[in-house]
């Protein structure tokens, strides 16, 4: 008998997996926190013998060289990884054993195209796959994108992800289980996963990779492909010198003054609370990015890299939660942090700030009109699919940079849903412009009388 337990890493959008029998496992693709992977194993009454990489992560900073140093396992990562730490290299077709008494086996497959060393892994009992751990590779219903490496070898990569999953396809019985690490949210698939569970034989039917021509694959893959958040940059580099241990220590409370004087060095002070409460009221010059959202995806993206940042939370557990949820993107130490509320964050006799919230029917009622103007602060590949007549288009991940690109005017700036609408707002209101966030789904949008335009 053999287990599988998945390990959701929600707010990056991938999935880590421990696998094993009822002596010993292996971790695959584990998050920096590895904390979370040992209990998993102390509840099963394992060992974790192996820790693999199916390759070296370009949108987190891995838990597996640690991971290996606690536990004492042999730490597997494919051999075309040019990484400078020790460990065991990797080469198609090789074995490891991870539970001798349940005849469990761990096969390496070579299947280049997320990265040149891209290698899955085929968990086999007695022989026989029973599920394939497949990264960025094989996703469901997809891939992983081809273009992270170098621009130069994105065709070619692209071409190699095909190859790839056939090669799996081919080589797997229908009932093996697929279990990727990206799809989920990650920026690292090409498309996003639709259901949380597959097979070989189900991905045969439906998945863009093993239903089209080669031709047809590439051309579609490469014209899908969005931007790439700024923060993958230093998730690579990171991978390849070995990640350092986290410290998940709470950080210095800063009082008052010393946000005011935080904000003064033009340091980023970051409110964790939910929209609704930071629309509501808030520090002036402070930012807003929800705990309860894509936080890791979305600050990483944003904040100049290597910036102190301070964060602020309703709880101390919003607070470790967060702080958490940073690690695992190469944010290791808040400078400083606070818990409570607005009114426990601003010196005395000092206001807190505001801003309105509003749908798209109030949206509505006041466009066109002089001096309203609509920004729009999603993804390129959305605004393609439908935007609002007149409106201004630049992404929330490039706000930041280009706020002087914003015309005058009392801005109402929207998303898909809310939450990005909510950061951009938060960035307008601390460069003291007139914002209005639009907290409403897109879909709306036509509904409510707006002019729906498509390019």
């Amino acid at each position: 008998m053999f287990f599988v337990d998945t390990i959701e890493v929600a707010g990056l959008g991938n999935r880590s997996y421990l696998a094993g029998g009822e002596r010993t496992a292996v971790a695959v693709d584990p998050p920096r926190d590895v904390d979370q992977v040992i209990a998993v194993a102390a509840r099963r009454g394992v060992r974790i013998s192996h820790v693999v990489e199916t390759h070296v992560h370009n949108d987190y900073v891995t838990g597996g060289l640690e991971l290996a140093r606690i536990t004492g396992a042999a730490y597997l990562v494919p051999a075309g990884a040019r990484v400078s730490f020790e460990r065991a290299p990797v080469h198609d077709g090789d074995h490891a054993e991870i539970d001798s008494d349940a005849g469990l086996t761990l096969r390496a497959v070579a299947t280049p195209g997320h990265t040149p060393h891209h290698t899955s892994y085929a968990l086999e009992e007695n022989g026989t796959a029973v599920a394939v751990f497949t990264g960025g590779s094989l996703l469901i219903g997809t891939v992983g994108r081809p273009d992270l490496v170098e621009p130069r070898l994105t065709e070619q990569l692209a071409r190699a992800q095909h190859a790839s999953a056939h090669r799996l396809a081919a080589e797997l019985p229908d009932d093996t289980a697929v279990l990727p690490t990206h799809g989920f949210g990650s920026f690292c698939s090409s498309s996003q996963a639709e259901g949380g569970a597959t097979t070989i034989g189900k991905e045969k039917a439906s998945n863009e990779a093993l239903v089209r021509d080669v031709d047809t694959f590439v051309a579609d893959l490469l014209a899908g492909l969005d931007d790439i958040p700024a923060y993958y940059t230093h998730m690579g580099p990171a991978n390849a010198a070995g990640p350092a241990p986290v410290d998940l220590t709470p950080p210095a409370v800063a009082d008052a003054e010393e946000i005011a004087v935080r904000l003064a060095a033009g340091e980023w002070v970051v409110d964790l609370r939910n929209r609704v409460a930071f629309a509501e009221g808030h520090v002036s010059g402070s930012f807003n990015f929800e705990a309860e959202g894509q936080l890791a995806t979305y600050l990483a993206w944003l904040i100049p890299w290597g910036k102190p940042v301070a964060l602020l939370a309703e709880s101390p557990e919003q607070l470790a939660t967060a702080q958490r949820e940073l690690v695992r993107v190469g944010i290791d130490r808040p400078a400083a942090a606070a818990t409570g509320e607005p009114g426990d964050w601003v010196r005395e006799g000092e206001a807190q700030a505001s801003f309105p919230r509003a749908t798209f029917a109030d949206l509505a009622g006041r466009h066109p009109a002089e001096g309203v103007v609509v920004l729009d602060v999603r993804r390129g590949s959305e605004r393609a699919a439908g935007y609002i007549e007149g409106s201004v288009h630049i992404p929330v991940h490039a706000l930041h940079r280009r706020l002087g690109e914003v015309p005058d005017g009392e801005v109402w700036v929207h998303c898909a849903g809310g939450m990005r609408a909510a950061i951009a707002a938060s960035l307008l209101d601390a460069a003291g412009r007139d914002v209005v966030a639009v907290d409403d789904s897109f879909d709306a949008a036509e509904e409510a009388g707006l002019t729906v335009r498509t390019p």
